[in-house]
């Protein structure tokens, strides 16, 4: 066989599995038949194009209370960087990966076979074709894979379904936020069902856990919220009620799929006596959910909070304060959720410091020193300095265990 026939024959083949596999879950269309595949083999794409199989052993999963893990955006996941990321898990601490497969754009990871889906236009924007070859890869390494869905921020939702989103007072017109984005109404039931549609579908895709971010109203000051009208609203209902109603709703549809339901908070939920204005409440999700993501991250806090003039530059002991804020609310909850925390590692303001390795692992430390076993880092680019990060045992690294993190070193 020439080289131009196994080249063609090899990409047919990747196609065939691509479609076939999982053609019974999301009902595909263009379903193609898999080729015969013993139970104990699974699909590794090495790079893009090129894919084999090798022989499956048995993945020790982490349990949920010791995650390490990093953001992943849905361009990162879908080029090559992934395997960048892949690398720095076999070389690092980390064992987990939180990839968008729903992000605020209202784009998808993969094409969905959710109506709703199809309806607004969302597999038109999808943005890893070869998702699911690309996810083997990651639990062939024993890489944990938690799929990230936005549920209140997507405009493409908002745009499609005008009757689902929030309405400009008097015009009748999409009510949009500060930076021109338009929101779905969080008031609506049909809202949150699509967000657990789509969960739905990861899961069976392959993902480990499910995590719900913008689970919320918008955050947007007084005046502006002010023309907004939310037209699945129930006289009386408020927004707290609306939030918690939903949380509910989306655990109680995942739940028979036995896979953890995590959600992404305002790190000031844990602080706060209110509903912040947009309708999270610290115990109506500790009580619902599996694991808890408060995003205690550092330049988010306003000046004196903690009683720090400047919290961006007190990264240890801005996160110590917040997650005790959150331990403590915990602890009065029979079976409380976990706490994950989202950690800072990007930089954010012209104003020093930089986020370094050595500012992430401070906040890594406080995470540590309360006795949380569990966090994520993100950094909207999904770049990630290694020196940041502990060396797995018994892999050659660069700095060694007990050297102070440097300030130059980026993946």
């Amino acid at each position: 066989m020439t080289v131009v026939r196994q080249v063609g024959a090899l990409l047919l083949a990747a196609l065939s599995m691509s479609r076939g596999l999982f053609a019974q879950d999301t009902a595909a269309p263009d379903t193609l038949a898999a080729p015969m595949v013993a139970a104990d083999q699974v699909r590794v794409l090495l790079r893009p194009l090129e894919l084999r199989y090798v022989q499956q052993e048995p993945l020790l999963r982490p349990r949920t209370s010791s995650i390490k893990a990093l953001y992943v955006n849905a361009w990162a996941f879908g080029s090559r960087r992934l395997w960048q990321l892949v690398r720095l898990a076999d070389e690092t601490e980390i064992n987990a990966l939180v990839i968008d497969v729903k992000d605020d754009t209202g784009c998808l990871l993969y094409p969905s076979a959710v109506p709703t889906a199809q309806q607004i236009g969302a597999n038109q924007c999808v943005r890893a074709k070869d998702a699911r070859a690309r996810l083997d890869t990651i639990a062939a390494h024993g890489i944990y894979a938690i799929a990230r869905i936005v549920v209140a921020k997507d405009p493409r939702l908002a745009e499609h379904k005008p009757e689902w989103s929030v309405q400009e007072r008097g015009t009748g017109k999409l009510w949009r936020d500060r930076i021109d984005i338009a929101w779905v109404d969080a008031y609506n039931d049909s809202v949150w069902i699509y967000a657990a549609q789509l969960a739905q579908e990861a899961v069976h895709m392959g993902f480990n856990e499910v995590q719900f971010d913008y689970v919320r109203f918008p955050d947007e000051p007084r005046s502006r919220m002010a023309t907004a009208v939310f037209p699945a609203h129930r006289p009386g209902q408020t927004q707290r009620e609306a939030v918690r109603e939903h949380v509910a709703l989306l655990t109680r549809r995942l739940k028979p799929l036995g896979v953890p339901v995590t959600f992404d908070i305002f790190g000031l939920t844990a602080s706060a006596t209110g509903d912040l204005g947009i309708g999270q409440v610290w115990e109506d999700f500790a009580t619902l959910a599996d694991v808890l993501l408060p995003m205690v991250y550092p330049s988010h806090y306003y000046r004196g909070a903690f009683g720090f003039a400047w919290p961006n530059g007190q990264p240890y002991r801005v996160v110590h304060s917040a997650l005790s804020d959150a331990l403590q609310r915990s602890r009065a909850l029979a079976g409380a959720a976990e706490i994950r925390p989202f950690l800072q590692a990007f930089t954010l303001g012209r104003r020093l410091p930089r986020y370094t390795p050595f500012e992430i692992r401070e906040q890594i430390r406080a995470v540590e020193d309360l006795g949380i076993t569990s966090w994520v880092l993100w950094n909207p680019r999904s770049v990630y300095q290694r020196e940041a990060l502990r060396p797995k045992p018994g892999v050659p690294y660069s700095v060694g265990a007990n050297a102070i993190p440097g300030r130059h070193s980026v993946m």
